[in-house]
């Protein structure tokens, strides 16, 4: 059985075009199967109030489904109904997802929202200051986010780990090893602190950023880190040693605050000693090389 490419009307085996629309075959003898297009995502609606501790407002409709990471709802309307559930058909998928979600700095378990007959509302928003960026994914399109930055997302999406491929940059990029991979199509909500810069990158622009201030950025761009120009400024700059290196093309996402810089200004005594985030070779010295594997940004 074949069918038209352009509009999907059947065709006879023998057809050099469709009798519907005129296009032509893939060949005199056959023609080209027609696969049918995926079915479209109903865009989310929602409102995002605030400043620099936002909250989203997601207004959900009949038959709508979200999930986000546990404990971060603020609020939902009594007719959402909510399950908290692992994701995968199996036992073992369930496991094994339960151990990426931990690595990503994420919940053992996801929190599902779904409007089932009327409309419905639910808030979200994040732990710390800071801002929520959406991203409308379409149909296999991708964004690598940092550690712990995602917040919610349609069913639609898929969340899965992925790994630094640079030795370099997953010790020293201040994201750690594991960044997650978000798939869509539909909409993901992600946090991150302060104030937001999104950069649009040109192919072989580089972009230079003090570590740890990534937030996310499209898998087109390359990632790595580089060692900063001379000794002199190394010592005496403050900015660090290293600086994480963005090369394009692709969407950059950055952030003006990072959560351990705000930890480190709320209780500068406990920090003292413990190695600054700009300066890797320090957390070396203190023993900490555990920040080099995650990142609590």
């Amino acid at each position: 059985m074949a069918f038209c490419t352009n509009c999907g009307n059947q065709l006879p085996d023998s057809a050099k075009f469709c009798l519907n629309c005129g296009q032509a075959t893939a060949s005199a003898g056959a023609a080209a199967s027609y696969y049918p297009p995926a079915p479209a995502v109903t865009p989310l609606k929602y409102d995002i109030e605030g400043h620099n501790l936002q909250i989203a407002r997601v207004h959900l409709q009949p038959g709508q489904e979200i999930y986000a990471e546990a404990g971060k709802m603020v609020y939902k309307s009594a007719n959402v109904d909510w399950a908290t559930r692992m994701t995968g058909q199996s036992i073992s998928q369930k496991i094994i997802g339960a151990i990426k979600r931990k690595l990503m700095g994420e919940s053992l378990f996801f929190t599902y929202f779904r409007a089932s007959t009327m409309p419905g509302e639910v808030g979200f928003a994040g732990h710390y200051p800071g801002k929520i960026q959406v991203f409308d994914l379409a149909p296999g399109q991708t964004m690598m986010v940092q550690r712990d930055g995602f917040l919610f997302a349609q069913d639609s999406v898929q969340l899965d780990i992925a790994m630094v491929r640079r030795l370099g940059a997953g010790l020293l990029g201040g994201e750690g090893f594991i960044l997650q991979k978000l798939t869509g199509p539909g909409a993901v909500f992600v946090h991150a602190g302060g104030d937001h810069v999104d950069y649009t990158l040109a192919p072989g622009e580089i972009l230079q950023v003090q570590t740890g201030h990534l937030v996310a950025f499209e898998p087109t761009v390359n990632y790595d880190v580089q060692l900063v120009g001379n000794i002199s400024t190394a010592v005496f700059g403050g900015e660090g040693l290293f600086l994480t290196t963005l090369t394009g093309p692709g969407r950059v996402i950055l952030q003006s605050m990072t959560l351990e810089r705000l930890r480190h200004e709320l209780a500068p005594a406990e920090h003292r000693g413990a190695g600054d985030e700009r300066n890797p070779l320090s957390a070396i010295a203190s023993g900490n090389l555990g920040s080099f594997f995650s990142s609590d940004d």
